[in-house]
């Protein structure tokens, strides 16, 4: 069962979070394979994120917490802490999902 890894910013880290930005996409499209999908979290009056959502196929809570406790954003301080949940889609792309 995949796991829903989501984060906000830790205060005032903005300018370092755009230094690392490049970086953590990296981190991220080279994880692509084990991603079923992953986004920023945005507030409501601006367009660069201030957290994330992530969706991880896998099965393990433990791969989970390495894939995010290896992001970029994560050590270098941009976050410093997270949820990890299990997950199950019931509704995917608009329509419902046979459980």
């Amino acid at each position: 069962m995949p796991y829903v890894i989501m984060f906000h910013d830790d205060p005032g880290v903005l300018d370092r979070k755009k230094e690392l930005r490049a970086v953590h996409l990296e981190y991220v499209n080279k994880n692509a394979p084990r991603i079923i999908a992953s986004g920023g979290l945005f507030p409501e009056d601006d367009d660069f994120p201030t957290g994330g959502l992530i969706i991880l196929d896998t099965d393990s809570r433990q791969d989970a917490i390495d894939y995010i406790e290896n992001d970029p954003f994560f050590l270098n301080g941009i976050f410093t802490h997270y949820t990890v949940d299990r997950w199950r889609k019931f509704v995917f792309d608009h329509k419902p999902v046979n459980a």
